[in-house]
């Protein structure tokens, strides 16, 4: 149902106003502006459609979450699609979720973190625009870029014009880590990328597009990448909303912690060494309320920093619940982090807690859950053969200068070097 001409102007006059006073204080305060809350830039383009809206608990635009900002506006939102962890954000890691009406909107909220990964045809019957607004932290294995390439895949395939609501990348100013090996393609690591790949998740569609990473169906359709400010006669396949004021340099600090078990800026930044802990016996902090923060294991040298992980909402079930843990506290201050992390992947708390050890051969839980994170078999051994890190480092060329050469022909913003 198309919208008034009349509403449709007042609605155009108000929000071009409403942005121009959000652009004026970016200037003054140099903010970063998620393309969610750019309305003037994709409202024209949604008008009067039938939308079908892929977001998260971190879909806001301001203080008010994307929905409620588009219903209050009248798109017709006909369905809500969820990747892991809910569309509110609350369930917990790899817990899978079934379709359900969301009890704020009565909108159907399609589950991809379930069943199924991807929207079926029968799921976007009603929708004539696909829209794609979720926020990354940056890394090979935390699944939302997995996600988003499934979404934008069905997209090209059904012939749905898809926007990409582009958000700052977190972890945006380096690049590092072993290439993804595809023998070890996983829903934790689909394309060959490093474990820190230092694009958003709208440069990052667009090297899907333009290596040809997609299916052979997606790959076949054209899409236009239009990065200037579009207007409601621009035709579309799929098109990136930009953030505004955001370079690679920028340490943008998230306003919405991305999933439960990333509480803060200090685990987002230690993310990208940490998870590598998740395929071993060691606890990385789930069930306290310092994920991703500490390591440690009721094995270790009991003169160690000590925690205790408990059930709670982020951790129902996870590593040594109810048992003292010893290892190390990794946590302090955002530049605390950064001083210890120097922008690169740190494997010397791995190469030390496999040192200390007791039981070598219990210290990776299941080879292929670690090599799955790794992208490949070569680290695992490169640990229990006693390789030092740089030994390890050498052993990521050329495949990781190669990419950053690759990655620089995606990048729509300003680059760290």
């Amino acid at each position: 149902m198309k919208l008034p001409l009349c509403l449709l102007i007042v609605l155009n006059i108000f929000y071009c106003s409403a942005q121009n006073v959000t652009n004026n204080v970016a200037v003054a305060e140099n903010r970063i502006i998620p393309g969610a809350e750019r309305l003037n830039a994709y409202l024209p383009l949604i008008k009067g459609k039938r939308v079908g809206i892929f977001a998260n608990h971190t879909s806001m635009a301001g203080n008010t979450h994307l929905v409620d900002t588009l219903i209050k506006l009248g798109v017709d939102i006909r369905v809500i699609f969820g990747p892991e962890h809910g569309f509110r954000g609350t369930t917990p890691d790899g817990v899978k979720i079934m379709d359900y009406k969301d009890e704020q909107t009565g909108i159907l909220v399609v589950s991809l973190y379930g069943s199924k990964r991807r929207p079926s045809p029968d799921d976007l019957k009603d929708v004539d625009v696909l829209i794609f607004d979720i926020q990354d932290v940056g890394t090979r294995f935390y699944t939302y870029i997995s996600s988003m390439q499934e979404f934008l895949e069905t997209a090209l395939e059904n012939h749905k014009p898809l926007l990409l609501l582009d958000r700052p990348n977190p972890n945006g100013f380096y690049v590092d880590g072993p290439v993804l090996d595809m023998k070890f393609k996983s829903f934790v690591g689909m394309q060959p990328i490093p474990i820190n790949y230092g694009m958003t998740m709208g440069e990052y569609a667009r090297m899907l597009l333009g290596e040809k990473w997609l299916s052979e169906k997606a790959n076949a359709i054209h899409a236009y990448n239009i990065t200037t400010t579009p207007t409601a006669d621009t035709p579309f396949h799929f098109m990136v909303i930009k953030n505004q004021s955001y370079i690679h340099k920028s340490k943008y600090v998230l306003p919405v912690k991305p999933s439960p078990n990333l509480p803060n800026i200090q685990s987002v930044y230690l993310y990208p060494s940490l998870c590598l802990f998740e395929g071993t016996a060691l606890s990385e902090g789930r069930g306290t309320d310092m994920q991703f923060q500490v390591i440690g294991h009721p094995d270790l040298p009991k003169n160690l920093f000590s925690f205790t992980p408990q059930p709670n909402e982020g951790s129902k079930s996870s590593k040594h619940f109810g048992k003292v843990c010893y290892g190390w506290y990794l946590g302090g201050s955002p530049d605390e982090i950064l001083s210890k992390t120097g922008n690169k992947i740190q494997l010397n708390w791995l190469i030390e807690a496999y040192k200390i050890f007791p039981n070598k051969d219990s210290f990776f839980i299941k080879s292929n859950s670690f090599n799955r994170l790794a992208g490949n078999d070569v680290l695992i051994n490169q640990i229990k053969e006693g390789k030092s890190e740089e030994e390890i480092r050498k052993s990521w060329e050329p495949k990781l200068s190669e990419f950053k050469l690759t990655r620089k022909k995606y990048l729509l913003y300003e680059d760290f070097n």
